[in-house]
């Protein structure tokens, strides 16, 4: 699985799944471009990428609400090494989890904005340079919420998203099969990341208590890490018959539900 002389770009690339899954793609050998909005948390991702000697690296600052900041994006990277061949859409919150009569227009626009929004605006950035290269891998990261799981309290906004991209996902593999791209969304169960404590969690206990299970850790959520070697699989060659999937990595948590 090498991405030698391959460009990535990864949003959401500041920390988490996304600063992992950059660290791995680099690794590999290729060069990865990082997204966000905030650039001390990517050149943090870009200088672990060149400590370890791996690969090429550039931070590219940018919403992905905002379309053409996502174009100028795309932009600078091809400016930068000449193509695109991997699209790791990434990015996303968690959000507010309420009962569905406690949440506000504001707060359901934010997390459909985001997660559903931002992967869209993404996607449609990204696909005129995948293009020109002449084939390529989209990756979307969903989740077990709104795909397999459907009883975390409060979690319905959060997980509708996550569905709505993964129907996404199978849309765009039909769409872009012509052009050699591929498009695949991972659903990762519980995940160790700071994402958990930027989620706001309001009044659940009006609501049934969902108890996290994942039978292959023993309770404990997944490191990065380890949906950073599935993300490299799905943008390497070694995964080129696979498009329009989506591959669940929780350890088992979803069957338990």
């Amino acid at each position: 699985m090498r991405l030698d002389g391959k460009v990535a770009l990864v949003t959401g690339g500041g920390s988490g799944i996304g600063q992992a899954g950059a660290v791995r793609l680099a690794a590999a050998g290729g060069r990865v471009a990082v997204l966000g909005r905030r650039l001390e948390k990517l050149q943090g991702t870009v200088d672990q990428i060149k400590a370890c000697g791996d690969g090429e690296a550039m931070a590219v600052q940018g919403d992905i609400s905002d379309l053409g900041a996502l174009r100028q994006a795309v932009d600078a990277v091809v400016d930068q090494w000449g193509r695109l061949d991997v699209v790791f859409a990434n990015a996303g919150i968690n959000g507010t989890w309420a009962p569905i009569d406690e949440m506000t227009l504001e707060e359901i626009q934010k997390v459909i904005q985001v997660n559903l929004l931002g992967t869209i605006l993404t996607v449609q950035a990204a696909v005129p340079a995948l293009r020109r290269t002449g084939s390529g891998s989209i990756i979307i990261t969903s989740s077990v919420n709104g795909t397999r799981i459907f009883s975390n309290p409060g979690a319905w906004a959060y997980g509708a998203t996550k569905a709505a991209q993964v129907a996404f996902a199978k849309f765009m593999a039909v769409e872009l099969a012509q052009d050699g791209i591929r498009v695949n969304a991972i659903c990762p169960g519980r995940v160790e990341t700071e994402i958990q404590a930027k989620t706001e969690l309001r009044h659940l206990d009006r609501l049934h208590e969902f108890k996290e299970r994942i039978p292959l850790t023993g309770g404990k959520g997944a490191q990065p890490e380890h949906l950073a070697e599935l993300i490299l699989f799905l943008a390497s060659d070694a995964s080129q018959f696979i498009t329009g999937t989506e591959l669940w990595i929780d350890g088992g948590q979803s069957l338990m539900v």
